[in-house]
């Protein structure tokens, strides 16, 4: 009762307070009137399995990604209030990137040798480890959970994704247009968590202040740590409902006799440089999402002003909205443009919102300069919302299943390998979004080249022949 009366406090402030709270109520009821209008609608008859399957889904997806929209607001704060200064947590910060760099690669194949159930199990033991060290406050131990976290993300933005795909196509062979439905789905259920996981951490973390259980202890309980532990709560949720609704698939048929590691890997790089699209595929996904974490670091600084303090809490739930549309646009318009078509739009505007931003970046913190900081980000989130499920669908097309994981996370090394150059550049502002706004475009060329159809892909036999290997 005592947190639902600190929520009613805290919602009741004024909304005319800033522009940040001014803008609550017209996304809000843009972002209900976008998601209604892209709620689940056919004119044919759904399987009858679908409803199962996708409950199976959603259900497990919801569960596992909270554990992860739960931790992001509040890692950087934490760190903040151990006493660590802006060099040390930077360090943090790259480990884990580095960690999905180094093992990104093998986690796919690995993925796709021994089952996509029991690599998105071990994410939520990663994640468990994870959350467990941000409780002492001591660098090494950290450092070691900035690296199980690492990996765990790698296995969250890839093996939840490639089981979905696989049980649909291959499983139950529904038909493929309700592919594109499913990630939608999947990304809108994840807008829709991130904006309570938002609210839901700040409450918790309020509560208590972060306090050692003994003086001079480093092990602390309460303040920043409360959303960690809320997450821990939701991993275990998601391994209970994992084993008891998933159902194991692999990357090619055979299991636990496909082929090694080492020899998936080497397949995937074969065609990786045989087909030009997947290479393609990569510059996008690496550009674009590099450009999307560069983003995660520098929209607080960006934003920060003595006239206009920010309220960081507020601001992520707005960001989740933006997305949300996006995700729901992309719902609505998928059975009218090819997810290519909507991706080159959306690198457009992408590129355009950075130009803007990097435009009044370290520039004076008028509220002019902000409000167009703050209206740049929004259109660069709903671009983020668009682009998920239409860059899926599109990856579902181009990469075989029998090296999907594997695939998808060599995707990851040179993103990874981005952001690692990104966050340790000590770039201005203003040459942050400079150069994101360069990476958008790049994804926007690689995009019209995909969309021209000007490259020919491979035959399957040449695809067939490959995949034997593995």
């Amino acid at each position: 009762m005592q947190l639902l009366r600190h929520a009613g406090h805290a919602w009741s402030f004024s909304l005319t307070h800033t522009f940040y709270h001014v803008t609550v109520i017209p996304m809000l009821l843009v972002t209900v009137v976008l998601a209604w209008l892209a709620r689940p609608a056919t004119k044919d008859e759904l399987p009858r399995t679908f409803g199962r399957f996708q409950t199976a889904f959603l259900a497990v997806w919801s569960i596992c990604v909270m554990a992860d929209w739960l931790q992001g607001p509040f890692v950087y704060a934490l760190y903040e209030a151990y006493g660590f200064n802006s060099a040390e947590i930077a360090q943090l910060f790259v480990v884990g990137f580095a960690s999905s760099l180094v093992f990104g690669c093998f986690v796919g194949a690995l993925m796709d040798r021994f089952g996509r159930k029991s690599c998105c199990l071990a994410y939520c033991v990663l994640y468990i480890l994870s959350c467990m060290t941000k409780h002492f406050q001591n660098y090494p131990l950290l450092m070691f959970g900035r690296v199980t976290g690492g990996i765990a993300t790698s296995l969250l933005f890839s093996c939840f994704e490639c089981w979905m795909v696989s049980e649909h196509t291959q499983r139950h062979g529904f038909p493929s247009h309700l592919l594109g439905y499913m990630f939608g789905m999947m990304f809108t259920t994840m807008y829709c968590v991130a904006i309570a996981s938002g609210v839901l951490g700040q409450l918790a973390a309020d509560q208590f202040a972060l306090t050692p259980v003994s003086e001079g202890s480093m092990l602390h309980f309460g303040g920043y740590c409360t959303p960690f532990d809320l997450s821990i709560v939701c991993l275990l949720m998601g391994i209970v409902l994992i084993l008891w609704l998933w159902e194991e698939n692999y990357g090619s048929d055979g299991g636990l006799d496909a082929g090694g590691v080492g020899e998936r890997v080497v397949s995937a790089c074969r065609l990786f440089f045989r087909d030009k699209r997947m290479m393609l595929l990569c510059i996008i996904v690496a550009s674009f999402e590099g450009s999307m974490y560069a983003f995660v670091f520098n929209w607080t600084p960006a934003l920060t002003s003595e006239l206009v303090p920010p309220p960081h809490g507020l601001i992520f739930s707005l960001f989740m909205m933006a997305c949300m549309c996006g995700a729901s646009v992309s719902t609505l318009l998928g059975g009218m443009m090819r997810p290519d078509a909507r991706l080159l739009l959306v690198f457009a505007v992408a590129t355009a919102a950075f130009g803007a931003a990097a435009s009044v970046a370290g520039g004076t913190a008028a509220p002019s300069f902000l409000k167009t900081s703050f209206a740049a980000f929004l259109l660069f989130e709903f671009c983020v919302g668009v682009y998920f499920p239409s860059i899926g669908v599109l990856k579902s097309e181009i990469v075989p299943e029998s090296i999907r994981g594997t695939m998808y996370n060599i995707y990851r090394i040179p993103l990874n390998g981005l952001v690692v150059i990104l966050l340790l550049g000590n770039f201005s502002l203003s040459t942050s979004f400079k150069l994101c706004a360069g990476l958008v475009a790049l994804s926007l060329l690689s995009i019209a080249v995909v969309s021209s159809k000007i490259l020919t892909p491979p035959k399957q036999a040449e695809v067939d022949m490959i995949g034997k290997t593995v």
